[in-house]
């Protein structure tokens, strides 16, 4: 019997290591794909002798089971691959402050005000399209034109996305439920097809499959890398147009973690020069720190007409604008 309870025991203190409970291990909740995020967080634990366990699903779902799980979650860091969830957790008091010195590693446009969260790598969004069916001269000058007659049936999006997710939270934010309604509503009286996600556009456009479609910017530079044969290529909408958004990445510290000096270590190191520089030539993202250029195959930021935003503000109005969605008739498939 005493054997028995001992193994018990051992095996529960085993668990509370892996769930985050040890100062030797994080335990990461991570919205971003493993191939996107895994090689560095090999590499944190390399240089580090941190241990990271790492749950990986998307950011929304991800925010929504720690919102379930409360005080009990294992969570020490959470990742997402769209400010709109890491931000309905700062507003649901779910996280907690990042050490001063970490969060001044990034500019203030992109971090939360109050140090609950910081982005790590941006993304623009554009509109993709293939160059043997479309003129460039025949690509619209707002992201409203899309509801235009002759854009019907043309233009991909990916309703259950993150990223197209915030980027309507944003647009209500500036423009108002109202005209954001109309928008998607028109979206789908104008026969926009809905595919999965950002790879299936570009991948479709690139075949010829749809025209034009709207993702964030770097998925088509790592498609075209990997199939040099797509006939795809990024647009970009001009200065102050949503449809130019520039959307971080987030990383933040669960306001139930009692492993803070491991989860800020992670946090100054997503931030430092080597995690920064596998976003900027790996993933093909923009980096937000350390000083680390974008790749040369990125056009500069100050000159394609991005359009910046509170992201603070889409944290909140992340259910609302799933209910938009799913009201306007625009299905995932």
């Amino acid at each position: 019997m005493r054997l028995r309870i001992f193994a018990a025991l051992a095996a529960l203190a085993l668990l509370s290591a892996a769930c985050g409970g040890s100062s030797d291990s994080v335990t990461v909740y991570s919205g971003r794909t493993e191939n996107l995020i895994q090689p560095i967080l090999d590499q944190f634990t390399e240089e580090t002798g941190i241990a990271v366990e790492v749950r990986y699903g998307g950011s929304t779902d991800l925010a929504l089971l720690i919102d379930e799980e409360g005080d009990r979650t294992p969570a020490d860091v959470f990742i997402s691959q769209s400010p709109g969830a890491i931000g309905f957790l700062a507003g649901k008091g779910h996280l907690q402050p990042i050490a001063g010195d970490t969060l001044d590693l990034v500019d203030a446009q992109f971090r939360n005000a109050a140090g609950l969260w910081v982005g790590m790598s941006g993304r623009v969004r554009v509109i993709v399209y293939n160059k043997d069916l479309v003129d460039p001269a025949t690509l619209p000058s707002s992201v409203f034109d899309l509801t235009q007659d002759q854009y019907k049936g043309q233009v991909a999006i990916a309703p259950a996305n993150g990223s197209f997710q915030d980027f309507v939270t944003a647009m209500r934010e500036i423009h108002g439920d109202d005209v954001t309604a109309d928008w998607l509503a028109g979206m789908a009286a104008n026969d926009a097809q809905a595919y999965s996600n950002n790879s299936s556009i570009v991948q479709a456009v690139g075949r010829g499959e749809i025209p034009m479609g709207l993702v964030n910017h770097y998925y088509n530079f790592r498609l075209t890398t990997e199939e040099p044969s797509l006939a795809s290529e990024n647009f970009y909408l001009p200065a102050g147009d949503i449809g130019s958004l520039v959307i971080v990445t987030g990383i933040g510290i669960l306001e139930a973690s009692d492993n803070t000096d491991s989860a800020n270590r992670l946090i100054e190191w997503m931030l430092g020069e080597s995690a920064q520089t596998f976003f900027s030539q790996e993933t093909l993202e923009y980096p937000l720190a350390a000083d680390v250029a974008a790749s040369d195959r990125l056009p500069v930021l100050e000159t394609i007409g991005l359009t910046t935003y509170d992201f603070d503000q889409l944290g909140g109005g992340l259910e609302r604008t799933k209910e938009l969605i799913d009201a306007s008739g625009l299905e995932a498939p």
